[in-house]
């Protein structure tokens, strides 16, 4: 099982967990099966408000999950019609959620937990 990780600096699996999906500078991809990691650029980091294009974030990627502290429901959509399971990530590093995947302790993320964010004001039930 292939998990993408949105994180703010490249450090591998000591790599902080972002909180937002499509402006995460980064993203580290781990292969659960044999813990092989890849990295990469967010190619669609700056994108507008609300026209986040997952696939094009993940670089064209197959992935069988995402971990994030937070996301907007049209990136949520597009994952999940896409097949992908979105996990909602606790504090810490990319190794830290990987292992409460392993254990089925990663919770999956819900529509009422999206961020809306409008003009700098918060709407909706954002959870990180």
């Amino acid at each position: 099982m292939k998990i993408a990780f949105p994180v703010v600096e490249n450090k591998g699996l000591d790599s902080l967990v972002h909180g937002h999906f499509g402006s995460a500078p980064f993203f580290v991809f781990v292969e659960m099966d044999s813990d092989s990691i890849e990295a990469f650029e967010n190619p669609d980091q700056d994108h507008q408000h609300g026209a986040c294009n997952p696939m094009a974030a993940l670089g064209g990627r197959r992935v069988d999950g995402v971990v994030v502290g937070g996301i907007g429901g049209g990136a949520l959509k597009k994952l999940k019609n896409d097949g992908i399971t979105v996990y909602r990530a606790v504090d810490g590093t990319v190794g830290e959620n990987a292992r409460l995947i392993k254990s089925g302790k990663l919770p999956v993320f819900e529509p009422d937990q999206v961020c809306g964010h409008h003009h700098g004001v918060q709407i909706g039930g954002c959870v990180h």
